[in-house]
């Protein structure tokens, strides 16, 4: 093959590569989305969260998350934290009030939120941030592995191996319906076939291991699942008597078949409607 050949092999494939990613404006947003190939943080215009003060029920995660987050954001040692229990109970968004309500002093402090199926490529997201004058909470929402599934080798790398280790100025925040991020009968799979059983169990649940905080999400009683609700009208302006309110918003977990702080939100988003409240 010529020469000339080569060389016009060689610009095509440079046209086609992905142009390699500059720093990114951490200025033009206080959140921001991870997306691989091409690599890129999105920033978000307008963070879907509710205040702090309308999550009910989870006062000792709340105020345990956020002297975390302040440490952090303050430039003190922080902890990872993973967030984990009963689906509907907050977990999500109580990542996202905290941070709305600690930029609010700290402007320099960023989230960054980074899909499950990315995971492989949290390194090259963490090489951006790496050195910033920025702090950012990396946050993985509905974090869980399944059989066969070697993403989370990925994510034991970042949180405490590897010859970088995670960088200063970021810590990770994670959600999980399952405290040991793995399904039970996986573990226990683990423990029944394996040659040295103890190891592979260790394996698997040494991930959750590596995440300093651990804050328990429980169902919520029917008293904060209606408190919830009734906090919701009092911050939106919806008016409704205490009596009304308790018919509709029993009548309403009965046939979800839940009770949790999904479904008051649910109940109250409907409400709202009904009422001819809007909610943006």
């Amino acid at each position: 093959m010529s020469k000339k050949a080569l060389k016009r092999i060689a610009a095509a494939l440079e046209r086609i590569s992905p142009a390699p990613i500059g720093t990114p404006d951490f200025s033009a947003a206080s959140a921001f989305v991870w997306h691989p190939d091409p690599d890129r943080l999105v920033p978000v215009a307008r963070v879907n969260r509710v205040g702090v003060e309308l999550l009910v029920g989870v006062d000792r995660s709340r105020d345990t998350l956020m002297a975390n987050t302040v440490q952090f954001a303050a430039g003190l040692p922080a902890n990872n934290a993973l967030l984990w229990g009963a689906r509907g109970m907050g977990k999500s968004s109580l990542v996202k009030a905290i941070h709305g309500a600690v930029s609010a002093d700290y402007p320099a402090l960023k989230i960054v939120e980074v899909q499950r199926e990315d995971l492989p490529s949290i390194g090259r997201c963490l090489n951006l941030l790496r050195g910033a004058p920025e702090r950012f909470i990396m946050f993985c929402d509905d974090l869980s592995f399944g059989h066969d599934d070697a993403h989370y080798k990925s994510l034991k790398a970042v949180l405490d191996g590897g010859i970088e280790g995670r960088p200063d100025n970021v810590v990770l925040y994670a959600t999980s319906n399952r405290r040991h991020l793995m399904p039970r009968d996986m573990i226990e799979n683990e423990r029944s076939s394996a040659i040295s059983p103890s190891e592979a169990v260790e394996e698997k649940v040494s991930l959750s291991d590596r995440f300093g905080l651990w804050l328990g999400f429980h169902p919520c009683d029917q008293d904060e699942y209606l408190a919830m609700i009734r906090g919701y009208c009092d911050a939106y302006g919806v008016a409704i008597d205490d009596a009304t309110l308790r018919a509709e918003a029993i009548e309403w977990q009965a046939t979800r078949g839940s009770r949790s702080g999904r479904v008051a939100w649910q109940y109250f988003t409907d409400l709202a409607g009904r009422r001819g409240v809007s909610l943006s």
